[in-house]
């Protein structure tokens, strides 16, 4: 099928799907209200019991076979716990929350300076950005202000991109679709009074994943390998992937997700109806299930006996929900209704632990890396932290 047939029997079927998703179990404002108000609370008890079971030196990772997993501060889903610490805050109030949250802040800041990978935008931003945004105290920017220049270290002008992981055997120079969500800490540092540089790199970067990271049918790859001496791309892979031609399911949230941003910040156009076209391709998926939690992979093989992931089905509702500020009446109400259904869809007993339950993380579910049977469904701390970030979108925009 060529790249136009494609588009078109994309966009046909996605006609076909949207009204369905519009109406399929279009909640109340009072509806919406409620289940966030109980999720929130829910968020702040649960959370109590995941401080219980972390050790004040390190971060809550998983929870698996009744064990508590964690992390030191170096791994790159550091500063989600934090973050989604300043979220609850944020909407209840909670004295013991925000201490909880600011002990975690005071073992995660040493890596701002951390330059080992592309992640620091999802350690710091997460964590000090959030917290910075809410309580307005400066030391938190500084800590951001600081990371952006550090995370800038591994721009390589060669490519045009920052390097997500250091080179190997396999990969001499891999840049990966998750890097596009560590662009935000860059482009709100620059508009904070940081560096221009800072966002002509994240620009810059983002144009070079349009060109090379997707497929005619806006479906990405995981990883682009590139050759550091010309700027040649290598090859294209899909490194979490069912196979190199296949649709991740968290790397195409991380791409939704990082190109409605990169709109919020630029207004380029052209981010914007990449962002729609992402959405459409996702939310007219064959493979996408009713309750629109997806698949680790939409072509992963043995649908429907593999499991879901409820991270990506977080991220993406997350992102849509906020594309849906930016486009036209009818892509608003489609975008949002299908976000409102996937955050109801996550809170329902399928999704979401009971209290003391699940290692006192919020979601179960969860896929990290499914090839090397790492993480499989488990709960996973970005998984809370976007489905909060979701909840609290709704709230401000929609109610």
């Amino acid at each position: 099928m060529t790249s136009t047939l494609r588009k078109l029997y994309a966009l046909a079927l996605f006609s076909l799907v949207a009204p369905m998703i519009v109406s399929a179990q279009k909640p109340s404002k009072k509806a919406m209200k409620k289940m966030i108000a109980e999720n929130m609370q829910f968020a702040a008890s649960q959370y109590k019991v995941l401080q219980q079971n972390t050790p004040a030196d390190r971060m809550p990772r998983s929870f698996n076979n009744g064990k508590s997993i964690t992390s030191d501060t170096e791994w790159w889903c550091s500063g989600f716990y934090p973050g989604s610490l300043w979220y609850i805050y944020e909407y209840t109030g909670d004295e013991q929350i925000k201490a909880e949250a600011e002990r975690r802040l005071a073992i995660l800041e040493k890596e701002k300076r951390y330059t080992g990978n592309h992640d620091i935008g999802f350690m710091i931003f997460c964590s000090f950005g959030n917290a910075y945004r809410i309580t307005g105290n400066k030391q938190y920017k500084d800590v951001v202000d600081t990371a952006a220049v550090y995370q800038i270290t591994r721009y390589r002008p060669a490519i045009q991109s920052i390097q997500s992981w250091n080179g190997n055997k396999d990969r001499k120079c891999p840049v990966i679709i998750d890097n596009m969500m560590n662009l935000e800490q860059l482009l709100w540092a620059a508009e904070n009074g940081g560096s221009q540089q800072f966002r002509d790199i994240a620009v810059t970067h983002a144009n070079t994943t349009l060109k090379n990271h997707y497929r005619p049918d806006h479906s990405t790859f995981h990883i682009v390998d590139y050759d550091l001496s010309t700027g040649e791309v290598i090859k294209k892979i899909n490194g979490q992937g069912a196979h190199d031609t296949s649709a991740w399911s968290r790397g195409q949230a991380w791409g939704l997700y990082g190109f409605t941003m990169m709109y919020r910040f630029t207004k380029d156009q052209t981010y914007l109806q990449h962002a729609k076209n992402v959405a459409d391709f996702l939310l007219s998926h064959p493979n996408m299930p009713a309750d629109l939690i997806p698949y680790w992979d939409y072509n992963a093989p043995q649908i429907p006996n593999t499991p879901r992931d409820a991270s990506a089905g977080a991220i993406m509702a997350s992102a849509l929900l906020e594309l849906g500020q930016y486009v036209d009446k009818k892509d608003k109400a489609r975008y949002v209704h299908a976000g409102a259904l996937m955050l109801r869809s996550l809170a329902s007993p399928a999704y979401r632990a009971n209290l003391g339950e699940n290692g006192g993380f919020l979601l179960k579910h969860s896929v990290g890396f499914f090839l090397q049977n790492s993480e499989v469904d488990v709960p996973l701390t970005y998984a809370d932290y976007y489905f909060l970030e979701g909840l609290l979108r709704y709230k401000k925009w929609y109610l």
